[in-house]
């Protein structure tokens, strides 16, 4: 399973974090120790390690012989990270990794920090179209690339309603999406 989604700059600043499992602490105190077992490790080695420091962050696995494991990749000045347990393959995480940010390439044409931080909406879409609850859904990129505000289908309205009724007032509110303008929220009372 995988328990964290993490991207992080080369200064341990997150860009994202997205965390699949109830944390023990805080998140800053996660993402900064993650950085710190990362970070210091030459080019040269490969992109996982265990890490039962991490046990403190996320709790101890039911079996004493599995572990926590990193799997990263360091792309320019970002780093993509994943936590996972034993159950999921180092190699096919490094290929996860690989088709998310392809898809993030499709989205953005370059994907930069910049876009991390100023499209992060998308950025979220498109980890939520790969990844549900810490499982593997898609890994066509195509597929990806093809759903959501990144890429609207010509005339889709999306709509919400909801009716508020308290003691003194009743409000009215509607939450409409359309791909030429975005998104809109009507509140009434």
């Amino acid at each position: 399973m995988i328990h964290a989604v993490l991207i992080f700059n080369t200064s341990g600043i997150p860009r994202l974090t997205k965390f699949y499992t109830p944390l023990h602490q805080s998140s800053q105190t996660v993402i900064q120790k993650i950085f710190s077992l990362i970070s210091v490790r030459p080019a040269g080695l490969c992109n996982f390690l265990d890490a039962p420091e991490l046990e403190a962050f996320l709790g101890p696995k039911d079996d004493s012989d599995e572990r926590w494991r990193v799997v990263y990749r360091n792309y320019a000045t970002l780093y993509f990270v994943f936590v996972v347990d034993g159950a999921e393959s180092e190699l096919g995480i490094l290929d996860l990794i690989q088709v998310f940010v392809e898809a993030l390439d499709r989205a953005f044409e370059n994907v930069c920090e910049l876009d991390l931080v100023f499209h992060f909406d998308e950025v979220h879409h498109i980890l939520a179209e790969i990844i549900q609850g810490g499982l593997v859904l898609e890994t066509n990129v195509d597929e990806i690339s093809n759903s959501g505000p990144c890429s609207p289908v010509p005339g889709f309205l999306w709509y919400s309603c909801a009716i508020f009724v308290t003691p003194r007032t009743t409000f009215f509110s509607v939450l409409v999406w359309n791909p030429l303008i975005g998104l809109s929220f009507l509140h009434t009372r």
